[in-house]
């Protein structure tokens, strides 16, 4: 049987594109069947669309320290990055409002392209620099993981899916999670950050054992 993990992230966190390959690695490692839906969050929802800034210099000033600073913090982020496949290109990261690209997210989940415009939006966010909140990239990387360009742009037109978004962000509180990467399995039990790879691996076995034993006969 499948195991379903629901995860919330953000395209604009870092930590989350980490958590995301190490939750990767340890699936194929164990050669299970999953079934992962992304779910939405935000990090900074009131960030202006189309304010966008150099990440290290809205860090900097969010934390009070300077951009040299940040970019000395996120050394760490790049190897930990490096070790599991990810280039990280901080000098190129620029804030932006991600709601739309939520939205496109509940649009490739019911295409079953979730995971597949989840791992291009991040890629694009963290080493290609590109703009989570600007249109006709949305549409561009969005086409390019499989969407139709029709509905891409009827979404990017409209409100569709902001309830969509709206309940996973409630969701989220009502699990009492206040950061991402967030991950659920089968809505049993939850870990959050992005934990080493073996620590999924213990959480997917964790999850087998609960099913192989509710599928148990009663004795």
């Amino acid at each position: 049987m499948t195991i379903e993990i629901d995860i919330w992230s953000d395209i604009a966190c870092p930590w989350c594109y980490l958590g995301k390959k190490r939750l990767e690695e340890a699936v194929a490692a164990s050669g299970e069947d999953v079934a992962i839906r992304y779910r939405s969050f935000q990090l900074d929802p009131s960030a202006q669309k189309g304010a966008n800034r150099p990440h290290s210099e809205a860090l900097a000033e969010k934390f009070n320290t300077t951009p040299d600073r940040i970019a000395e913090m996120n050394v760490r982020l790049e190897t930990l990055g490096a070790e599991a496949g990810i280039e990280y290109r901080f000098d190129q990261y620029m804030t932006a409002n991600t709601r739309d690209a939520h939205r496109l997210l509940h649009l490739a989940h019911a295409l079953d392209l979730g995971p597949v415009l989840k791992d291009r939006l991040m890629k694009a966010q963290f080493t290609e620099g590109a703009l989570m909140d600007d249109a006709e990239t949305l549409v561009r990387l969005a086409v390019e993981s499989g969407l139709p360009e029709a509905d891409v742009r009827r979404v990017l037109s409209s409100d569709e899916f902001e309830d969509a978004v709206a309940a996973d962000v409630a969701q989220a509180a009502a699990y009492g999670a206040n950061g991402v990467p967030f991950f659920v399995f089968d809505n049993r039990f939850a870990i959050s950050g992005a934990q080493p790879t073996e620590t999924f691996a213990m959480a997917l076995a964790k999850a087998r054992e609960a099913r192989d034993a509710d599928a148990a006969p009663v004795a």
